[in-house]
């Protein structure tokens, strides 16, 4: 993905203005309310008199009965406070006069004033005294300079006849370096807000930031795309048991690059074959790298200094042999017996009466390097066979015959009876007409090994060999980083092998050599 692509520029514009919504909640939580406040909050207004013009109703007893003027008296509950970050002092007042606030109740008339206040700010009653300003006239409510700490407050009763209830309420006066606002407040018949409107804000906007990076998550392809692609032509060669991997990763390559079009042709013939290939390739290019790269089973042979190795997997192979010899394990020490041609019928090893015949690979084969290095610990004798069937030296205990390619060996261990051969591991378990044998009670399994609970010895690290180091913006670079750290893991796996980046891998990697 590419950094202008619309998916990150959708994704960083999202993350920036989440980023900034945060920003400016702080700036108004911690900015705003150090400047001087004083809010009111209206906390009560009912009705008291059975004529009053309002959607409650009220029934009337006693006092409130006989009293003058309380036909369409209402009562009003005011609480006043610093809500600010500085305390308040009387010089704070901004007001004309020496009163410092002012309440108008707009049509109703004011009956008389209570103030409350708790005990622990009891001092504060003593400013409201009408020499300070504290009075009232018609429906107006004077309030005096009262210094407010921070968190601080009083509440004032008022008892108002006339007009209607809930009518507005306006509180005003000024303040140095500060204002006055309505808070909202929570009556005895309101529910309380469970966040205010600045906290629904931020939460809002936060909650569709996250919500448009979950879709922009979701709606892109969730594989990571190649690292660097590059253009050019790159050869991959060498072992015929990785080919299915090479070619699927070549594919997945050559489409998640396509806007630079790079052309990556698989031509698998051997181990031993592609390292000379690549030997050859390297001298006659010069000082260069050429555009070619060998997979082997197994490490290169000595006296090539100039070829370097990647460790690209842990690939493990198996034994198979034809359906029709019902054995499914084999010791290590009969297995040598059989291609030391010691075992001449399967009969010997308590199988069926049948000719055993050894299907093996080619002198070039990385698969059978392994085999020889890994299983037998000696070479394989010479081959009687051409065509794997008919004996052509007489002279020679058992049927062998060596063939090209995997592939090759495991259709003819299918197709003749009393076969036996070897090959990389998921390929033996897809083919029909054969199954694959146990080596000293030891499965051939890829996760076993992976956990550490098995010993198999049919296994090796799968090397990439390149003639000296590639130029880092070369195609043979990013496609070997892409085989070995990015898509191609999953290619990988999926053929039956250990990537060798991964965790479990890099161990058995890193001390899994002969």
């Amino acid at each position: 993905m590419e950094w202008l692509s619309a998916e990150n520029l959708v994704a960083v514009a999202t993350a920036v203005l989440g980023v900034v919504a945060s920003a400016v909640m702080v700036w108004y939580e911690r900015r705003v309310p150090r400047r001087k406040r004083i809010g009111y909050r209206v906390q009560l207004d009912v009705p008291i008199g059975d004529g009053q013009r309002s959607s409650r109703t009220s029934r009337r007893e006693g006092w409130f009965d006989t009293a003058a003027g309380m036909t369409h008296a209402s009562m009003v509950l005011l609480r006043i406070e610093n809500d600010g970050s500085q305390a308040i002092g009387r010089d704070d007042y901004q007001s004309p006069g020496n009163h410092g606030l002012t309440v108008e109740f707009r049509e109703r008339t004011i009956l008389g004033v209570s103030v409350t206040q708790p005990s622990e700010t009891s001092h504060l009653l003593e400013h409201f005294t009408e020499e300070r300003g504290f009075g009232y006239q018609d429906g107006t409510l004077r309030l005096p300079r009262v210094p407010l700490n921070r968190g601080a407050h009083y509440k004032l009763l008022v008892l108002l006849s006339g007009g209607r209830v809930g009518d507005g309420i306006q509180l005003s006066g000024d303040l140095s370096e500060g204002d006055v606002h309505r808070n909202r407040s929570a009556t005895p018949d309101d529910k309380a807000p469970l966040f205010s409107r600045a906290a629904r804000l931020i939460t809002i906007t936060l909650t569709l930031c996250v919500v448009a990076l979950a879709v922009i998550v979701v709606a892109q392809d969730d594989s990571p795309p190649p690292i660097g692609c590059r253009s050019g032509t790159l050869t991959l060669t060498g072992s015929t048991a990785f080919a299915p991997v090479l070619r699927e990763v070549a594919e997945k390559y050559e489409r998640d690059c396509a806007d630079v079009g790079p052309r990556v042709e698989v031509d698998p013939h051997g181990s031993t074959a592609g390292i000379r290939d690549l030997a050859a390739a390297g001298a006659e290019a010069g000082n260069g790298s050429p555009p070619l790269v060998v997979l082997s089973d197994g490490p290169k042979p000595g006296g090539l200094p100039e070829l370097r190795g990647n460790r690209v997997a842990v690939s493990v192979f198996a034994l198979v042999v034809n359906e029709d010899v019902r054995l499914r394990n084999l010791s290590t020490t009969d297995v040598r017996r059989l291609y030391r041609s010691e075992i001449a019928n399967w009969s010997e090893l308590g199988g069926p009466d049948l000719a055993v015949h050894l299907v093996s690979r080619d002198a070039g084969s990385g698969t059978r390097q392994v085999f020889q290095r890994r299983v037998l610990g000696r070479g394989e004798i010479a081959h009687s066979s051409v065509d794997c069937v008919h004996k052509d030296d007489p002279t020679a205990p058992v049927i062998r015959c060596e063939l090209d390619s995997t592939e090759q060996v495991l259709e003819t261990v299918a197709d003749v009876p009393g076969a036996i051969g070897y090959s990389e591991h998921a390929g033996a378990s897809r083919a029909k007409g054969l199954h694959r044998l146990d080596l000293d009670g030891e499965a051939p399994s890829v996760d076993a090994i992976e956990h550490g609970t098995s010993s198999y010895p049919y296994r090796e690290i799968e090397y990439a060999y390149t003639y000296g180091r590639p130029p880092a913006d070369s195609l043979a670079s990013s496609f070997l980083t892409y085989l070995t750290r990015g898509n191609g893991q999953d290619v990988i796996r999926a053929h039956g092998h250990l990537p060798c980046w991964t965790p479990a891998g890099m161990g058995l990697c890193a001390r899994d050599t002969p």
